[in-house]
C-alpha cells in the first residue's frame, strides 16, 4: 500500500489532468471524507488536481527524505516535493482504510510545520505556489446542505444552540494544514509582495466560505489564519472588509443561518481597534447597515457578546455615534422575546457607562421610555434587569443631571410595580428605586406623583365612560326588533334566555 500511495506523486506536471478541479464538490468530498459515494468507487487514495493552482515541475528528490539529509540548496526543492505528496488525500470515513498511508502522511505534514517554523530558507516563488496548492487541495470543500435549518428548528421551540458540536473526522490531517498555513503566513521568510499573487482573492474568499464548518475547533483556526492575512497582505485589507460584510448581509436579511458569526465578529472587533480618526464613511456605513441589523436574528446570543464589544469599540472611536447605536437598538428591540430583552439591557447599560451627557440628552426620552415598558414586564427577569440599570452610579448620575425630563416617564411604571406586580422581588426593587427618586428631588418626585395618579384617575374616568356608552348601545341594540336581514347586537344574557 506505501508503494501505492508513493506512486501517486505528481512528479510531473504534464501529466496533470487539469479538467479535475480542486474547487469542485468531488474534491471537496474527498478531502474530508464526507461523501460514502466516493468511498465506494475507490479503495486507494485519491489525487487531487491541479487546477487552482499551476503545478510546478519536481526535482528528482525523494519526498520522504528528512530535511536535514539534504543540503540547504535543496531543502526548498524537498519542501515542494513534500508538499506535492501531501495533495494526495483520503477517506476517514472509514478508518480502518489506508491506515498507514495516513500514518505517512501525517508524519510528512509534522515535518512540513517543523520545516516552516524554523525560518531556514526564505521561500521561494514555486513553494509559494505548492502551498497554497497542498493548502487548497486538503481544505477548500464544499460544505453539505444543513438536514436541519436553525430558522427551522426555532420557529418549533427548539434550542439549537445547545446542540452538540459536530467534529470531522479528517481532522487530524485538517489541523496540520491549519498549522502550517499559519506558520508560513506568519513566517517571516515569506515576501509578502510575493505570496500576495497566489493568496488573493479567490484563495481568501474560499478560507471565508470555511467559515461556515460545523467543526468549532476549525473556526477557531480559520479566525486566527485571517486576522494574520489580514494584518500582514494590506492590500487585501478593503476587500476581506467587504467579503465579510456580504456574510453578514445574507445571515441577516436572507437566510439566518451561518456557524461562523462570532468568529468574525471577533475579527472585526481587532480589525476596528486599528481604525483611524475621522472614521471612514465605508465604517460608518458598516455600523449602521450591518451591526446593528445583526441584533435581529433569532440566532443573537449565540454572537451577542462579540457583536456588543464590535458596537462598544466604534463608540470608543467616535463617541458621537453613540445616538445612532441606541437609535438602532431601539429600533429593533425584541418585545417579544424576553432573552434577547435582557441582553439588549445588558447593552445599553454598557454604552451608557462610557456615554457624553450631550449624546445621552439626545436619546434619553425614548429610551427611557422603552426602559419604563420594561420595568412593568410581566417577566421577572426582563422587569428585574431594568431595575438593576440603577444599581450602576454612572446611570444614577446621568439621571439625576436629567431628572426633570426622566423620572416623569419612569415614575407611573414604578408605580404599577409598587402597587400589583406578582413577583417580590420586583416588587421590592421598585420600592427601593422609588425611594431613590424621592430622595434625588422630593419635589419633583411629588409633583410627578400627583400627576400620575391624576392621569390614573383620568384615564379610569375615560374607560368607565367607555363602558357606560358601550352599555347603553347594547341595551338600544337589544330592544330593536328583528326585521328582514338588519344585523343587530345580542348580549351573552340575551342569547342565554333565547335559547
Amino acid at each position: 500500500m506505501l508503494k501505492q500511495f508513493l506512486s501517486k506523486l505528481p512528479r510531473r506536471a504534464a501529466k496533470v489532468d487539469s479538467s479535475d478541479s480542486a474547487h469542485s464538490p468531488d474534491a471537496a468530498h474527498k478531502s474530508n471524507g464526507r461523501s460514502p459515494a466516493s468511498a465506494s468507487r475507490s479503495t486507494g487514495p485519491k489525487r487531487a488536481s491541479a487546477a487552482v493552482f499551476p503545478a510546478s515541475v519536481i526535482g528528482g528528490i525523494e519526498p520522504l527524505m528528512p530535511f536535514k539529509d539534504v543540503s540547504i540548496s535543496e531543502e526548498m526543492s524537498l519542501f515542494v516535493s513534500k508538499l506535492s505528496l501531501c495533495c494526495v488525500t483520503f477517506d476517514f470515513t472509514d478508518p480502518t482504510k489506508n491506515t498507514m498511508e495516513k500514518d505517512v502522511k501525517r508524519q510528512i505534514l509534522i515535518e512540513l510545520a517543523d520545516f516552516v517554523s524554523s525560518g531556514s530558507v526564505r521561500f521561494t516563488e514555486p513553494a509559494i505556489l505548492a502551498m497554497c496548492r497542498m493548502c487548497a487541495v486538503n481544505l477548500f470543500r464544499v460544505f453539505p446542505p444543513k438536514s436541519r435549518p436553525k430558522l427551522a428548528a426555532a420557529s418549533s421551540g427548539e434550542n439549537d444552540n445547545e446542540d452538540d458540536p459536530v467534529f470531522y473526522p479528517a481532522w487530524s490531517h485538517l489541523q496540520l494544514v491549519y498549522e502550517i498555513l499559519l506558520k508560513f503566513v506568519t513566517s517571516s521568510c515569506l515576501d509578502a509582495k510575493i505570496a500576495k499573487k497566489y493568496i488573493e482573492h479567490s484563495f481568501i474568499l474560499r478560507l471565508l466560505d470555511l467559515f461556515d464548518s460545523d467543526d468549532p475547533r476549525e473556526r477557531e483556526c480559520l479566525k486566527t489564519i485571517l486576522h494574520r492575512i489580514y494584518g500582514k497582505f494590506m492590500v487585501h485589507r478593503p476587500f476581506i472588509r467587504k467579503a465579510i460584510s456580504n456574510i453578514f448581509y445574507r445571515f441577516v436579511f436572507e437566510t439566518e443561518k451561518h456557524n461562523g458569526i462570532a468568529e468574525l465578529l471577533e475579527i472585526f472587533g481587532s480589525v476596528i481597534s486599528g481604525f483611524t480618526l475621522p472614521l471612514k464613511e465605508e465604517h460608518r456605513i458598516f455600523l449602521s447597515r450591518v451591526l446593528i441589523p445583526l441584533h435581529k436574528p433569532k440566532s443573537l446570543g449565540v454572537y451577542f457578546q462579540q457583536l456588543s464589544y464590535c458596537v462598544t469599540q466604534f463608540i470608543d472611536k467616535d463617541p458621537r455615534l453613540t445616538s445612532v447605536v441606541v437609535g438602532g437598538i431601539l429600533k429593533y428591540w425584541p418585545v417579544t422575546n424576553s432573552q434577547k430583552e435582557v441582553m439588549f439591557l445588558g447593552e445599553i447599560e454598557e454604552i451608557l457607562e462610557n456615554i457624553n451627557m450631550a449624546e445621552f440628552q439626545m436619546i434619553m426620552v425614548p429610551l427611557f421610555w422603552r426602559i419604563g415598558c420594561c420595568i412593568n414586564s410581566l417577566h421577572f427577569q426582563v422587569a428585574e434587569r431594568a431595575l438593576f440599570l440603577w444599581n450602576n452610579e454612572q446611570i444614577v448620575g446621568l439621571v439625576a443631571y436629567n431628572r426633570h425630563e426622566i423620572v416623569p416617564i419612569v415614575l407611573p411604571a414604578l408605580e404599577r410595580n409598587a402597587h400589583d406586580h406578582w413577583n417580590q422581588s420586583v416588587l421590592n426593587l421598585s420600592l427601593s428605586v422609588r425611594k431613590m427618586l424621592l430622595d434625588m428631588d422630593e419635589v419633583l418626585f411629588l409633583s410627578c406623583l400627583a400627576h400620575s395618579q391624576e392621569e390614573q384617575e383620568r384615564m379610569r374616568r375615560e374607560a368607565e365612560r367607555r363602558n357606560e356608552a358601550w352599555a347603553r348601545v347594547e341595551s338600544a341594540a337589544t330592544r330593536q326588533p328583528l326585521v328582514g336581514n338588519i344585523a343587530v347586537l345580542v348580549t351573552p344574557l340575551a342569547a342565554s334566555i333565547s335559547c
